[in-house]
């Protein structure tokens, strides 16, 4: 090699290895500005059946309650009131001492009895004229005027007597025997919940669906057990406020707790050919619902217009056609035009049996 083709070489070279290094560089700088794929699952959207439900908020009321409160005032002489005992209707619960109405009472009586005695014997002498009518009138007077005063002071007497009015629990005690009572103060409560009701609210636009007689499912926060209620009643007219109707029902034989807060489904056949998407598809926003479409490779945010609501999908009524790829899992880190790689692909009739 001749010395001039070793200077020539010796000048090439850094220009080759310089040209190499800013393509690497423009390599490494192309990967680094281009993002990854971000994986998901999708499902492809398919028309399926979605029961017809509507969903209401209810709450469990006692089919009777009533708070145990006395009638008078006075001591209190018994109290048989187990906290959450069960009683009979006309089981005595308390009672108020009586022992000055007794008395009166007694008394009444003697006098009632020699009144009755002056009266019929004044009758026998009124037969034979040995009498004007006015002094036979006034011992009549006399012993209706006693009968009247025994009523009154049996009726007081009954009043220190409280009796449940109904079968049903009892509730907490709230008062001590021997203690002084009022008809301010409660003794206790008694509920019937072998039976309760459930009040609830239905949209003026769904009264359509309520019909006395028909029967409703409810479901508590604690158990997804549905149990079949009946409805029993309406209010004869929508508030016109809230623009609802207050709707009660019936449910025989239950365990639930008055109090307790209820879902209500409202039932009105099922809507068929629905496209269907699972819940978690969906992506609230301020302005509209939107779900995640495969297009390209890419993720494309689609809004949509939504249904009814069944166990765990959602029918799409408006911005989704059958076939369309739509992401299920990962929703929460595609971004708008990023690339997406699908892991795995399943049909509507694969998770919907």
């Amino acid at each position: 090699m001749t010395p001039l083709k070793k200077i020539s070489l010796l000048l090439t070279l850094p220009l080759l290895l310089f040209s190499c290094k800013e393509e690497k560089k423009e390599n490494t700088d192309s990967k680094a500005k281009s993002p990854s794929a971000t994986i998901v699952d999708v499902l492809i959207a398919g028309a399926g059946n979605i029961d017809n439900k509507v969903e209401v908020n209810g709450a469990i009321i006692p089919m009777e309650t009533v708070n145990i409160n006395p009638e008078v005032s006075g001591r209190l002489t018994m109290l048989n009131v187990p906290d959450g005992g069960r009683v009979t209707q006309g089981a005595i619960l308390a009672r108020i001492n009586d022992a000055d109405l007794q008395a009166n009472l007694a008394k009444t009586k003697v006098l009632l009895d020699m009144a009755q005695k002056t009266e019929e014997r004044l009758r026998k002498l009124l037969a034979i004229n040995g009498i004007n009518q006015s002094e036979y009138d006034l011992a009549l007077n006399q012993v209706n005027s006693l009968k009247a005063d025994l009523t009154v002071t049996q009726a007081q007497i009954d009043k220190t007597i409280i009796k449940a009015p109904f079968s049903g629990v009892l509730g907490l005690r709230q008062i001590s025997p021997g203690a002084y009572v009022t008809p301010a103060l409660t003794l206790t409560t008694l509920q019937q919940v072998d039976r309760v009701k459930i009040d609830f609210n239905v949209p003026e636009f769904y009264t359509n669906m309520i019909r006395v007689g028909a029967s409703v499912q409810i479901q508590t926060n604690e158990t997804n057990l549905l149990r079949k209620a009946t409805i029993v009643a309406t209010d004869p007219q929508i508030n016109p406020t809230t623009r609802n109707l207050r709707v009660r029902a019936v449910l025989d034989g239950t365990a639930i707790a008055p109090g307790t807060f209820v879902k209500v489904f409202l039932e009105a056949g099922k809507n068929k050919n629905s496209i269907l998407v699972p819940t978690n598809a969906i992506i609230p926003d301020a302005r509209a619902k939107k779900i995640i479409v495969v297009k390209g490779g890419e993720g494309v945010f689609v809004d949509i217009e939504t249904g009814l609501r069944g166990t765990g999908f959602v029918e799409v009524t408006k911005g989704l056609n059958p076939g369309d790829s739509v992401v299920v899992t990962g929703v929460l880190f595609v971004r708008p035009k990023q690339p997406v790689k699908v892991r795995s692909v399943k049909q509507l009739s694969e998770i919907i049996k």
